[in-house]
């Protein structure tokens, strides 16, 4: 994706069935598989717990891609990690 004419969003519907619009930040992929992060796009609340960096995960089935939540917490804590890493490497080669 890229951003030469704007950020890009999404939306998903979470378990409750609630539209939660994402602004994309990046891809990697790791270990085979493809990750995407994303911010969310509105905040109601800055203290919010729910608020930063939203980590999915690329599958395909059917033919069809998919995003998925990771439920493994060492695999979103790698990922994370990798992304945070990427992120402030980004930000140092811009300064």
């Amino acid at each position: 994706m890229d951003d030469q004419f704007g950020p890009n969003f999404i939306t998903i519907t979470d378990e409750d069935g609630n539209d939660i619009e994402l602004e994309y930040v990046d891809a990697l992929e790791l270990n085979g598989q493809t990750y995407m992060a994303f911010f969310p796009a509105e905040v109601e609340d800055e203290d919010s717990e729910d608020y930063g960096l939203v980590i999915l995960k690329s599958v395909t089935e059917n033919g069809e891609e998919f995003l998925v939540t990771l439920d493994d917490e060492e695999e979103l804590d790698r990922v994370y990690d990798f992304f945070m890493e990427q992120i402030l490497d980004d930000e140092e080669e811009n300064s």
